[in-house]
C-alpha cells in the first residue's frame, strides 16, 4: 500500500528517480485514529513531488506530477487468489489524460494496469507479471 510521504522508485526515462506521494487519488480509505489515510494500490494514481532527478532533464527537483503506481511491496490479492508482489515500490509519472511522459518503462509491471486502461504503459514494460 501506498499512502502520504511513501518514496517510490521511477520506473520511466523521464529523468526523474524518486518521488514521494503527496496525496492518493481513488485509493482505499485506513483510519489512523481521527485520521483517514488515503492508501493506493497498483494502478491508483498519486500526486507526487519528485526529490531526486538528474540534471538538465523534462521533470526538475521539487516538482509537482501525477503518477501511476506500478509495482508496490505490499502483496496484490487476484482473483485467483494468487498474490503477487515487488521487491520496490515504483511509479510512471503520466500527463493529464493517463498517458505516460517517457517513452520507456523499466523493470516488470503488475498485470493489474490493463484493467485500470493503462495499456499504453503495458506497451512499453519490459515485463508483465
Amino acid at each position: 500500500m501506498i499512502q502520504m510521504q511513501t518514496r517510490l522508485d521511477v520506473a520511466d526515462n523521464t529523468g526523474a528517480k524518486q518521488v514521494q506521494c503527496i496525496q492518493v487519488l481513488n485509493g482505499s480509505t485506513a483510519r489512523s485514529g481521527k485520521k483517514r489515510l488515503q492508501r493506493g494500490g497498483v494502478g491508483d494514481i498519486a500526486i507526487c513531488a519528485v526529490k531526486t532527478a538528474v540534471p538538465a532533464s523534462d521533470v526538475k527537483k521539487g516538482d509537482k506530477v501525477r503518477c501511476v503506481i506500478v509495482r508496490t511491496k505490499y502483496p496484490t490479492r487476484r482473483p485467483d487468489g494468487t498474490y503477487v508482489r515487488f521487491d520496490s515500490n515504483a511509479a510512471v509519472i503520466i500527463d493529464g489524460e493517463g498517458n505516460p511522459k517517457g517513452t520507456r518503462v523499466f523493470g516488470a509491471v503488475a498485470r493489474e494496469l490493463r484493467e485500470k486502461n493503462f495499456a499504453k504503459i503495458i506497451s512499453l514494460a519490459e515485463e508483465v507479471w
